[in-house]
């Protein structure tokens, strides 16, 4: 009854609001509504209020339903008390027939057991038929109360707030973004050189020999003229002396003869900068070269930028 009592309550309170409202619209018309603080217009915010009210009209209409079903149940087959003996003899009931005690996933699913299988017949039959009125799980409920809390979250967020891109949104940013990475990649392409596509180019030299100077002249000397290294200024050559010969080995380096690697520590621009210097220094004769060193490169074939 004191359940009962609260229930009728809450209806009385609803319907005195509605004849609040009714009462108090004219003067709601005249009051300016302030703008909201939650990035949303007053009419989204209005709308979102009606929808709030109208859910909970909704649920207390349904409790109502719920409680006013009960309670004629009951008037007709009242539910005997169920003393602590009582339910201790059902819990050894349940024991009894299925061999265990009732397990997480039994009551997840809210399972009863056979011997309560009268108390969950519906009263009425259809051709000696008879239904169980089998409670909803647990699980389902909270599923079921959780996909409506999300919708309502989702609906908020990216329609009516619209603090999320939608869809078609979100494909245009997509889209804008491989657009810039397609140019930062073009444009990177564009200016990356390898031993295949590297040409003698004489405006190189200048840049060349900035790196060449800072880099190299450790083992090769300030002037090519050779220490650790062999001397680049002669018409012999280790490992070729043709544009190409010359950027595969400050590229990939000779570990065997000491000569490291650049590719990790000097861009392809760079190592193509001071291959053209290296090609311009044949012929310059500085004081005291080191001795040739490998075989005699043919001066018509190399691509000499000097001059």
């Amino acid at each position: 009854m004191k359940k009962f009592s609260l229930l009728i309550i809450l209806l009385a309170t609803a319907v005195g609001s509605f004849a609040q409202e009714g009462a108090t619209a004219a003067e709601q018309a005249k009051m300016i509504i302030p703008e909201p603080s939650l990035g949303i217009s007053t009419t989204e915010l209005l709308i979102i209020t009606l929808l709030v009210f109208s859910v909970i009209l909704l649920f207390v209409a349904i409790t109502l339903y719920k409680s006013f079903k009960v309670i004629y149940q009951e008037s007709k087959n009242p539910t005997p008390y169920k003393t602590k003996e009582d339910k201790r003899l059902e819990y050894e009931e349940w024991v009894k027939l299925h061999g265990e005690k009732p397990s997480i996933w039994n009551k997840l699913l809210s399972l009863k057991p056979l011997s309560a299988e009268k108390d969950l017949e519906i009263p009425h039959a259809y051709d000696g038929i008879k239904e169980l009125n089998n409670p909803v799980p647990a699980w389902f409920n909270v599923l079921f109360y959780g996909t409506l809390i999300f919708a309502a979250g989702y609906l908020y967020y990216y329609h009516i707030g619209e603090h999320g891109e939608r869809q078609d949104d979100e494909y245009k940013t997509e889209m804008a973004k491989a657009d810039l990475a397609k140019q930062k990649f073009l444009a990177k392409s564009a200016s990356s050189v390898d031993e295949n596509s590297v040409k003698v180019d004489p405006s190189q030299i200048a840049v060349g020999k900035g790196v060449f100077d800072a880099n190299c002249i450790a083992c090769h000397g300030q002037h090519g003229e050779g220490l650790v290294g062999p001397n680049l200024t002669d018409e012999f050559w280790l490992h070729g002396g043709s544009v190409k010969d010359i950027f595969k080995v400050v590229k990939y380096g000779v570990p065997e003869k000491g000569m490291v690697s650049w590719e990790k520590n000097m861009s392809s621009a760079n190592i193509s900068a001071v291959t053209n210097y290296i090609l311009s220094l044949q012929g310059s004769k500085p004081a005291n070269p080191k001795a040739p060193q490998g075989e005699k490169y043919d001066a018509a074939t190399v691509e000499a930028v000097a001059n």
